[in-house]
């Protein structure tokens, strides 16, 4: 199969050493792990911190006076300040970094213990009900605890278009004067697409709150608080090269009150929160602008692999295919189905073959998709070689199915 080359060699000459970096890569050559927007593979510079912290210093933070705990204490500090220079924050005295322990438990955070507070009767919100479940489910528990009270508040479901982004036009139409909350995703975990956030607040107006969902943005495509102007931002550290269980919440708070999460904090993940910050440093150093192309070439390969395969569908925009497409392509997310191998069996088959790929409903909400799919998310460490191998497969498939 002859598939167009998208990727330029001097891109090839920067991936090769920082693959190396990856030691779960490097020790399995014959496999290609294909799912890194479930989550991320851990660079030696992430692992290096955590175990220099457990082994020298380690300490509760805020609850002691001794230099370990004083150290542990710092290190967090430093972790606001690195997140809020990671994400171009223009004011980072006044917003606020809360760690978490991913995008769910901060977006909960935000429906539970802010925007519950600051809704009314006859408030109106609007969710993206084709998105993930984690940025849906979290507004329908905060309108339900308010129905509780007697509060009525309307859910809008943020409107599509064909291609699946957000269809800004359809929205500027539904937004009234009561219209407070607009719950959005970064780049879209099913179709790879950016939903091109930063066109929602000329839609939206000064003073509507907009929440964005950056789980599958931070860390794999810049991302600047400045131009966006959003309120908040949400994300998981796992996704972003960082260990399991610790994300983070930034908070403008410049759109109604400050916000903070309500009760006691109790011990934070202080090995969590040293990875997140070495993790920042090396996508930084990596160059987080270099690793979106890299990211996007490899999905834009695959996509126009398939397009030649009958037997495959591809979802999401069918006009970026193309990998020469002028039409926004993936964002390292590429999800299909074959036409006649369930998506089920089909992930059983790529694993067989040493390829690692998730094959499910990838949690949307009640507007996504019905059908089983199979989805291949590519980080830096990923390879044009992976992706032809995994076109190779495909194509015995579509011709033996």
């Amino acid at each position: 199969m002859t598939v167009l080359s998208v990727l330029p060699d001097e891109l090839r000459v920067w991936q090769a050493p920082l693959r190396d970096e990856f030691p779960i890569i490097a020790a399995n050559p014959g496999l290609a792990y294909l799912d890194s927007a479930a989550t991320a593979q851990k660079p030696q510079a992430v692992l290096d911190a955590v175990q220099t912290y457990l082994t020298t210093g380690n300490a509760n933070a805020g609850r002691g006076t001794y230099p370990w705990a004083n150290r542990t204490t710092a290190l967090i500090e430093h972790a606001r300040d690195r997140l809020r220079a990671f994400l171009g924050d223009p004011e980072p005295d006044r917003s606020g970094v809360h760690f978490v322990s991913g995008t769910t438990e901060g977006l909960r955070a935000i429906a539970r213990d802010w925007l519950a507070g600051v809704l009314r009767d006859g408030d109106e919100i609007i969710v993206p009900f084709a998105d993930h479940a984690a940025n849906t489910e979290p507004w329908q528990e905060a309108v339900r605890l308010l129905a509780g009270r007697g509060v009525r508040v309307h859910i809008r479901s943020m409107p599509y278009d064909p291609a699946h982004d957000y269809d800004n036009a359809r929205l500027a139409a539904m937004i009234t004067e009561r219209t407070r909350f607009i719950a959005t995703t970064h780049v879209h975990h099913v179709y790879g697409g950016d939903m091109n956030v930063s066109r929602i607040r000329a839609v939206a107006g000064p003073d509507v709150v907009i929440c964005l969902d950056a789980a599958q943005g931070v860390g794999h495509l810049p991302l600047s608080v400045a131009e966006l102007d959003v309120d908040f931002v949400v994300f998981s550290g796992h996704k972003a090269m960082a260990l399991p269980g610790t994300g983070a919440v930034w908070a403008r708070n410049r759109r109604g009150p400050r916000f903070e999460p309500a009760g006691w904090s109790g011990t934070p993940n202080t090995a969590g929160i040293v990875s997140l910050t070495a993790a920042l440093d090396w996508l930084e150093r990596a160059g987080v602008d270099r690793i979106e192309r890299w990211t996007v070439a490899l999905g834009a390969r695959l996509t126009d692999g398939l397009r030649r395969l009958p037997a495959y569908e591809v979802l999401g925009c069918q006009r970026s295919l193309a990998a020469d497409s002028v039409v926004q392509q993936r964002h390292g997310i590429v999800t299909f189905r074959h036409r006649r191998i369930g998506s089920n069996d089909l992930g059983f088959i790529l694993a067989a073959e040493g390829f690692m790929v998730r094959a499910d409903g990838h949690c949307q909400a009640e507007q996504g998709e019905e059908t089983a799919s199979v989805r291949v998310s590519v980080h830096v460490y990923n390879t044009v070689e992976e992706i032809d191998r995994l076109l190779e497969l495909l194509e015995r498939l579509d011709a033996e199915a």
